[in-house]
């Protein structure tokens, strides 16, 4: 562990409702979290806000956890694990938060343990020309990427700007396509083909600057076994990249 991670190492207290195990400082919470949603008060649903159903004493309304809408059981009856509010226990949700939180779980049973195990990239800096094989990994409290070679470099999940993932691959009437995600605007990533993940430019402040930073990444072609490794982890990243906006747009 790191002087950063023992440093930020941070204490879980129960939340208000006793469900969920939270950061007791916000500050420490993960950057791919999402804030529990204000509930729709009972006053104002009167029938379920999925099928129109009246609520009286036999049907009885729920309130999904994840976006605070009322629903009836029929509606909301699918207790799925919702790691990014951070409970304890499967809750409460309806069809379409469902379906979402169970996509999610791959990336916090999977993929979140790739980029915290790391891989190797060979590494340059700006518009530098001279790169060096450093390893790149998420930190255990999720807030940090660390890269470790003959140099030494942490950023600060929070501060990237933009992750631009370098692909080759072929699709028709295409080669060598580039997929982008902006994490400060609403950009959609296009995929397609039989692409291969290859690199990645990263662009983030250093605190106390206004100033963008640019890395970027790219796999190596040692090893097989490396550049399998490489692509997986730029496929976690991939993905860490879109929560990360989600949770910046909630």
């Amino acid at each position: 562990m790191s002087g950063r991670e023992a440093c930020d190492g941070k204490k879980l207290v129960r939340s208000s409702s006793g469900l969920r195990m939270v950061p007791e400082h916000h500050a420490a919470r993960s950057p791919f979290g999402l804030d529990e949603p204000p509930w729709v008060p009972d006053k104002e649903c009167p029938r379920c806000m999925q099928c129109e159903t009246k609520f009286d004493f036999i049907t009885r309304k729920h309130h999904c956890r994840r976006c605070g809408k009322c629903f009836c059981d029929k509606c909301c009856s699918k207790k799925v694990p919702l790691p990014r509010m951070c409970f304890v226990d499967p809750v409460r949700q309806c069809a379409e938060c469902a379906f979402i939180s169970q996509k999610e779980t791959e990336f916090y049973d999977k993929q979140l343990k790739v980029l915290m195990n790391g891989a190797t990239f060979s590494v340059s800096r700006g518009t530098s020309e001279k790169s060096e094989p450093m390893v790149c990994r998420l930190s255990n409290n999720q807030r940090y990427l660390f890269l470790d070679g003959d140099s030494h470099y942490e950023i600060e999940i929070a501060q990237i700007s933009t992750v631009q993932i370098l692909t080759e691959g072929f699709t028709p009437g295409e080669k060598d396509i580039h997929t982008y995600t902006s994490l400060l605007e609403s950009q959609h990533i296009t995929e397609g083909g039989n692409t291969r993940a290859t690199g990645m430019l990263l662009q983030y402040k250093v605190p106390g600057s206004e100033e963008l930073t640019q890395m970027k990444f790219t796999a190596n072609e040692d090893f097989n076994s490396n550049k399998k490794l490489s692509a997986a982890w730029l496929a976690a990243m991939h993905k860490a990249a879109k929560l990360l906006y989600e949770s910046r747009d909630q």
